[in-house]
């Protein structure tokens, strides 16, 4: 292969701070999860929930989503592990790579219903605000392969191919096809797509978190076919390939159906935001009311209508006077 453009892999994942190591993985995570917050706490505001209700329930489940994502990857590559000349404490070393997102999906929600049934929240609601975010954190997330060098696809020529020169895990240097990239890009897609179907639909009762589930499955299996990285096989497809396609129909299934049993979308996202917007409406309307009146334009205006009569009197009086003197002359006249 002439190697006209590429994508050059970078010469190591980690970078120190004196003695405090910077891991590219755990960077890529940890913006992810910033942006998702972010984006999440925009959304939940719009729908009428209070700001930073999304970052307190995060405090849930972005460590359930963590634990979870790296149980499902040690379950199902555990011969990475727990094989002959394995170590098991590499199991814990999550910045070295390996999260499911399966697995941290499927925590990570049930640390979110714990954080919402401690406010009183459907989880439903909350779900689709965080959705869009949830997609550009994988987006960003993704890119934490790239610096780990790990997770290609298949060997190409093509002028986007992802340059692997790392030869450790079995690794052979070379050409391959740049899956994170795929991926991410895919996510970014999926984030739009649930955006613009939320605005245009009014969706609600989990629907446009389902569609997110949905829009990325069907990225995932096409990818997941082109990755070489050893995985488990069910009938010659990787298990990924199974999860996403199974996973798919539970979420088109739910959109369905919800469709049909809740439509519409929720009217209250979170009790009593409603009235404290009200209230703060309200007061910021009083205050505003009190500074145009203590204002000096408003106390000029007072002035000034008060001072119209006493101007309007002055020629009243100097008209009676007028008439007064005129009657006063009529009168001499005659007598004369």
């Amino acid at each position: 292969m002439e190697e006209l453009a590429y994508i050059p892999s970078p010469s190591r994942g980690v970078l120190y701070l004196g003695p405090i190591p910077l891991r590219g993985y755990a960077f890529c995570i940890i913006i992810g999860v910033f942006v998702a917050v972010w984006l999440g706490n925009r959304r939940w505001i719009a729908r009428g929930g209070r700001a930073g209700t999304v970052a307190d329930i995060a405090v849930w489940a972005v460590p359930f989503g963590l634990v979870g994502g790296r149980l499902y990857h040690v379950i199902t590559d555990y011969e990475l592990y727990f094989s002959q000349g394995r170590d098991w404490v590499d199991a814990f070393k999550v910045w070295q790579g390996g999260l499911g997102i399966w697995g941290a999906i499927a925590l990570g929600a049930v640390g979110a219903w714990i954080g919402c049934r401690r406010r009183g929240i459907p989880l439903p609601a909350y779900a689709d605000a965080i959705a869009p975010g949830i997609a550009f954190a994988q987006a960003i997330g993704r890119w934490g392969n790239w610096f780990n060098q790990e997770l290609y696809g298949k060997e190409t020529h093509l002028p986007w191919a992802l340059h692997i020169t790392s030869s450790a895990d079995g690794r052979v240097p070379g050409y391959y096809h740049p899956t994170f990239l795929y991926e991410s890009l895919w996510c970014i897609g999926v984030a739009l797509l649930v955006i613009w179907a939320d605005r245009r639909f009014k969706m609600g009762h989990g629907r446009a978190f389902a569609l997110y589930v949905a829009a990325y499955c069907v990225g995932r299996a096409w990818i997941e076919y082109m990755r070489v990285d050893d995985a488990h096989h069910i009938l010659g497809l990787r298990l990924n390939d199974w999860t996403a396609g199974i996973v798919f129909l539970l979420a088109v299934a739910y959109i369905v159906v919800s469709a049909k049993k809740r439509p519409g979308r929720e009217e209250v996202v979170e009790p009593g935001a409603a009235e404290e917007a009200a209230e703060a409406d309200g007061e910021g309307a009083v205050a505003l009311d009190k500074d145009e009146v203590d204002s000096p334009s408003a106390k000029q205006d007072a002035e000034g209508s008060a001072a119209e009569p006493e101007e309007r009197a002055e020629p009243e009086a100097a008209e009676n006077e007028a008439e007064d003197s005129a009657k006063d002359s009529a009168e001499s006249a005659k007598k004369s």
